[in-house]
């Protein structure tokens, strides 16, 4: 099983009502924040058509996973997810728990008190392309395939 991360990096002016919808339902607020989703044809379905040119998409690897969950997980209460809670949920560290979500033997609902929804800032070094056109067109939107781990790395 895959993993996609989904970055939106539009803001809210000029957006459709389905596009409000879907974002809502990605709990996709506010740009620059992540959400990390299992990969199935109706989410690309809705990222395809109707997210194209708000978001970001790929596959997310397991050292960028691992990477992300440290630095910009949390808990409820805005508490950073410690090394103590990843073992008291039985995995000795990040990479280990990273490996169980891509594998599909946990999923982040199951994770007690984690906030869906990882904030991010905007990358170092800038965006490379305009944030108004598609990737294959010089730009920064839609889907990025396995170059999504080097935007996220620059966003942690």
């Amino acid at each position: 099983m895959t993993l996609l991360a989904i970055v939106r990096l539009r803001g809210s002016p000029d957006r459709r009502p389905e596009e409000h919808k879907a974002l809502e339902l990605l709990r996709l607020h506010k740009p620059y924040h992540t959400v990390i989703m299992r990969d199935t044809p109706s989410l690309r379905g809705m990222l395809k058509k109707t997210l194209e040119m708000v978001v970001t998409y790929g596959e997310i690897n397991e050292e960028t996973l691992a990477l992300l969950l440290e630095r910009r997980g949390r808990l409820l209460g805005n508490k950073r997810v410690t090394l103590e809670y990843v073992q008291k949920l039985g995995y000795k560290d990040f990479r280990e728990l990273a490996r169980a979500l891509i594998e599909g033997k946990i999923s982040l609902k199951d994770l007690p008190d984690f906030k869906p929804v990882f904030r991010l800032r905007p990358p170092s070094g800038g965006f490379k392309g305009t944030l108004k056109k598609h990737v294959g067109a010089g730009g920064e939107l839609g889907y990025r395939g396995k170059a999504i781990n080097d935007l996220i790395r620059r966003m942690l």
